[in-house]
């Protein structure tokens, strides 16, 4: 693949797009409402690729002006279970950390995206009672930086974070979700992955949704936090227009597992305003899983979920495999086969 242009900083306008050719002269007044509705910023990388799969992940459009019955502000109820500022506490063993609402990126798909950008980094002062409640609630045994996109701080920042959390004894890992080491992989230095390579166990689920993302500079990235001891996952949206068939997911997922992240969260998208143009139906995105089960590898398949709109959290929603009849099942196989199966 070739390398990404050359562009010398992060784009935040439509004036910027327009100058790179990444939208046309006509749409100046439309687009201009979309950004005064949802924020742009797109990175160099991102900025300089020219597949339609990525560019279709950042560049406003039109369509975002279009907002159905269906969607909602807060679409997976992040407010309805924040105890304190900055944490959501919606499982019993695991808590969100809302560390900052800044990202590299500003994905037209975001279900934060009336949020994200508006109020910074989580002040020092919010963070100790963040602290003070997972003392107060041992059974909340992880902790999941996310955002905004937790990587945009600094490795000083997220180690003296994560010095704290090191302190509260009923925590068992940290969990952080981010898109910087795809689409700002310079960020990814070797101060950041010491910060990251710690006793407490931090694992970090990279956010990609088109095998292009993952450039040179990439996996370059991916592979300082390998050596630094981070396990890597991966999280992938299902978006029209962007990856919704096959052969595009097939080759994203081969081409994480390629660089030793393990595809973990297949999301149906969620009903986000302004995003009716990328989704898809649930049948849809289980025909696509059922065909990517007898062809690609077990370690490469991540779990279809939806969030449940209203907080009630993630279930998954792949295809069903199997079905009682009489008093025993039957089994469909990955051709799509039946055979019938008794058990006791």
């Amino acid at each position: 693949m070739k390398s990404p242009l050359p562009i010398p900083a992060a784009l935040t306008g439509v004036d910027a797009l327009e100058d790179l050719g990444l939208v046309a002269p006509g749409d100046r007044d439309a687009l201009e409402a979309v950004a005064a509705e949802f924020r742009v910023r797109i990175t160099p990388v991102m900025a300089g690729l020219a597949s339609a799969g990525v560019r279709a992940q950042f560049v406003p459009d039109a369509r975002e002006l279009a907002v159905r019955p269906e969607e909602l502000a807060d679409p997976i109820g992040d407010d309805a279970h924040r105890p304190v500022p900055g944490l959501t506490h919606r499982y019993p063993d695991r808590a969100i950390l809302h560390a900052t609402q800044t990202c590299e990126v500003y994905c037209r798909f975001c279900f934060r995206r009336e949020t994200v950008g508006e109020t910074g980094t989580l002040a020092e002062a919010e963070f100790d009672r963040v602290v003070d409640y997972l003392r107060s609630h041992p059974a909340v045994r992880e902790v999941i930086f996310t955002g905004g996109d937790p990587l945009v701080l600094s490795a000083r920042r997220l180690g003296a974070m994560l010095d704290r959390l090191e302190a509260v004894e009923s925590l068992e890992s940290v969990r952080f979700h981010t898109r910087v080491p795809v689409v700002a992989p310079e960020k990814v230095t070797g101060a950041l992955a010491a910060a990251l390579d710690r006793a407490l166990p931090v694992w970090v689920v990279v956010h990609a949704n088109h095998a292009d993302e993952i450039t040179e500079a990439a996996a370059a990235a991916l592979r300082r936090l390998n050596r630094a001891g981070v396990p890597l996952l991966s999280q992938t949206v299902l978006l029209k227009g962007v990856n919704a068939d096959p052969d595009t997911l097939e080759a994203l997922f081969r081409k994480l597992i390629r660089n030793r992240v393990k595809p973990y969260y297949l999301h149906h998208p969620d009903l986000a305003k302004g995003t009716g143009h990328f989704r898809l139906t649930l049948a849809e995105g289980q025909a696509i899983m059922a065909s990517l089960r007898g062809r690609l590898t077990g370690i490469a398949q991540p779990l279809y979920v939806l969030d449940i709109p209203g907080g009630h959290g993630k279930v998954p929603v792949g295809p069903g495999y199997l079905r009682r009849e009489g008093e025993g099942w039957v089994v469909t196989d990955p051709q799509g086969a039946e055979h019938r199966y008794r058990d006791l």
